[in-house]
């Protein structure tokens, strides 16, 4: 049996559906601070008696312990608050909710008996890139507390290992698009403030104009460059680092992105192509704490996770819009 910690967000409830269809016993534990208790709903019925979900959050040891009520072989651990900006605002709850959280989770995996967890580590650990494509090997120097959080846990990992034998694996993304082929799931955040969704609401009736943060950044139309990483190739690429951790694996890390590239703009008229909708835009100073590029090296997974991602990026953006459309509908409808 699995815990997934976060699970009914949006890159944790897509490796729920995943593990359930790989015939994994999941536990979901969750607080639904930003999960949705619709997506556990939807991956019930999927996964029939094989899902379990427990309501709790990782700063309440007791709740965690509750998740822990059957035999559990490993941890995938998701849950995190996980945006840039609010961190720089507020980081003292980043601090707590993230890292105290985390070693919450770990004390009672030791308890538990429970040596095994993959992590849900970022990009944002190695900060302003002194080269492209970012391999393992670079710097760690992030420039806002969200990315120094993820680093603080890694190391406590790294720590864990040598003292207690809790054998990691740090799953460092790039950034992440898409949604189920299916249209199950898919991103479903309140407010949105990642970019391909952002811009995808921006064709629906009443949508906000979207905002292009920076237009000055060294790059070849001045604005941001991300690597943007398929949710179901990525959610893959934890499955793989499950099981190579159930076979014995060591603790160990790795990127997971498609060495490419794309600017904002670039994003933004794949968008709009795709959509076949105008979408107004706006363009507004930097935000703090925002890298200029980052695209990854992803050699490591490749060779030792037999990890390639599959799908592009214009994928992830039909998938991506298939599941807004969807989205809305049904926001529309609650809304009667």
């Amino acid at each position: 049996m699995i815990l997934v910690t976060g699970g009914a967000g949006y890159i944790g409830s897509h490796c729920v559906l995943a593990l359930l269809e790989k015939g994994y016993e999941v536990v979901v534990f969750d607080n639904l601070s930003t999960g949705h208790i619709e997506t556990i709903n939807k991956l019930s019925s999927i996964g029939q008696n094989k899902l379990h979900f427990v309501k709790g959050n990782l700063l309440n040891p007791n709740e965690i312990n509750n998740a822990f009520c059957s035999k559990i072989d490993a941890v995938i651990h998701f849950a995190a608050l996980s945006q840039v900006g609010e961190s720089v605002a507020n980081p003292d709850r980043y601090y707590r909710n993230n890292v105290i959280g985390t070693l919450n989770l770990l004390d009672i995996m030791r308890r538990n008996n429970v040596n095994k967890i993959v992590f849900s580590s970022t990009a944002a650990t190695y900060g302003e890139p002194k080269y492209v494509p970012i391999d393992e090997t670079h710097p760690q120097k992030p420039i806002n507390p969200y990315g120094k959080t993820k680093l603080a846990i890694e190391g406590i990992m790294e720590d864990y290992d040598r003292a207690y034998n809790v054998k990691s694996v740090r799953l460092r993304y790039f950034n992440v698009a898409g949604a189920d082929s299916k249209t199950r799931i898919g991103e479903w955040h309140d407010p949105e403030t990642h970019l391909i969704p952002k811009i995808l609401k921006s064709t629906f009736q009443g949508g906000e104009p979207f905002k292009i943060y920076g237009t000055d950044y060294d790059t070849k139309d001045g604005t941001c460059v991300r690597d943007y990483v398929n949710v179901e190739d990525l959610v893959q690429a934890h499955i793989l680092a499950l099981e190579y951790l159930l076979k014995g694996g060591n603790t160990d890390f790795f990127n997971l992105g498609t060495k490419e590239g794309c600017t904002v703009k670039e994003v933004f008229e794949l968008c709009k192509e795709i959509t076949g909708q105008k979408i107004s835009v706006n363009n507004i100073n930097r935000r703090e704490g925002d890298p200029t590029q980052l695209v990854a090296d992803n050699s490591k997974a490749k060779e030792i996770l037999k990890w390639t991602p599959e799908k592009t990026l214009r994928d992830s953006i039909k998938t991506a819009y298939e599941w807004e459309k969807c989205l809305d509908k049904t926001i529309k409808e609650a809304n009667r």
